[in-house]
Order: structure tokens, then sequence, then C-alpha cells
């Protein structure tokens, strides 16, 4: 019997796409949105059945007028099966590095800012840490900037390696991985009813001195 051995490159870019393959198929995420409104995203679903929560989607692309209706054909079809979204912060050295390498290689990503408390919090549910850069490629999560291991990733997911974005392309705007909340309105006060003056009582006569009523 002949034994066939496949180049360790072909192997290990095999490897990786059945990582991302089973990845993308067992990561669900959670859009939460609490009991004062504030909306959170999860791998799991909350545990207060008071709180609401539906799958979720990674957010679509806007950076064209249609969102991924207006990429190429074959770059439409490996962002809708396999999605980057990018996580940084404030004062991020990596992150920017990270963000620049994407935008040079012309993937369509979403980016997600972490710079509060609750940020962090949600950060830390999705990926079970608070390091950044942090960026999703399907169900794959990476954590921290490595340019060899990013692209690799990238690649077996069937990404161009070079840019093949539209020239009308724009990268959508990053928001925070936490939506804040919208302060409810007071409620309008109640109006109360006037009080009814009583009846004055009527003056004492001279034949009834102490006003007894009858």
């Amino acid at each position: 019997m002949v034994v066939r051995s496949f180049p360790a490159c072909r192997l290990a870019a095999a490897l990786v796409l059945a990582t991302l393959a089973c990845a993308a198929g067992a990561q669900s995420v959670y859009r939460i949105v609490g009991p004062d409104g504030k909306v959170t995203y999860s791998d799991k679903p909350p545990a207060d059945p008071a709180t609401k929560a539906s799958p979720t989607a990674v957010t679509p692309l806007t950076g064209t007028a249609g969102g991924l209706a207006g990429l190429p054909f074959e770059l439409r079809q490996v962002a809708s099966r396999y999605p980057v979204t990018l996580y940084t912060g404030p004062d991020c050295g990596p992150c920017g590095t990270g963000r620049a390498y994407l935008a040079s290689r012309g993937i369509p990503f979403t980016e997600k800012t972490v710079s509060t408390q609750d940020d962090i919090s949600a950060l830390q549910r999705l990926s079970g840490a608070s390091s950044l850069p942090f960026v999703t490629i399907g169900g794959q999560q990476l954590t921290g900037y490595s340019e060899g291991e990013w692209g690799q990733f990238l690649t077996a997911a069937g990404y161009p390696r070079s840019s093949q974005l539209p020239s009308s392309y724009r990268q959508p705007a990053a928001t925070p991985l936490v939506a804040a909340a919208t302060p409810k309105a007071a409620p309008a006060p109640t109006e109360r009813p006037s009080a009814v003056p009583s009846a004055a009582a009527p003056a004492p006569s001279g034949s009834n001195p102490a006003g007894i009523q009858f």
C-alpha cells in the first residue's frame, strides 16, 4: 500500500480551515438586553430569566451602500461565512497595527471598541480574557496581534492575499462593544385634585352659645 504524504503547508492550511469551520458552526453570539435596557453580547445565554436574549449574527458590514452586496462575489461569500470582528482599545499600539494590517489586505471587518468597565466585562465573557487586540474570524478567536497567525487563518478562510475592495468601499466606524442604554424619561407628575374647602361652621347663635350643630 502506497501512502501519499501532503506538503506540511497544505496540511497546516487544511487543519486551520477545519478549525475555522468547526468553530463557526459551534459558536453563537447572544444579544442580551438587561432589565435596565443595557445591551451586551455573550457567547452564552443569560441565566436570569428576566433578561431578554436572542441569538444574533455579527454586525453586518455597512462600508458600501448595500453592505456585503457591494463587494466582489468571492469576497462577499467569504465575508458572509467567516465575518471578521476586531476588538480594540484606546492607546493600544498593537490594536492599531492589527487594524492597519486588515485594511492593507482589504479585509472587510467590524470594529468594536473596549473602553468602559461594561465593555471589559463583555470582552471577558466572549474571550475569557481582557487582552487586546482580540479578533474573531468566523468562530475562531485570536488574542493578541501576530501578522503570521492572523494571515494564516485569513488565508485558510478564503480571504484574498491582496485587497479586492472596490474604490467606493468605506470602512464602517467603530462602535462600542456594549451599547449605551438610552435613559428613560421621567414619568410626568400626577396632578392631584385640589382640596375642596370645607364649609365654614356657622357662627354660634345666642340660643346656642356652644355652637353645637344638629
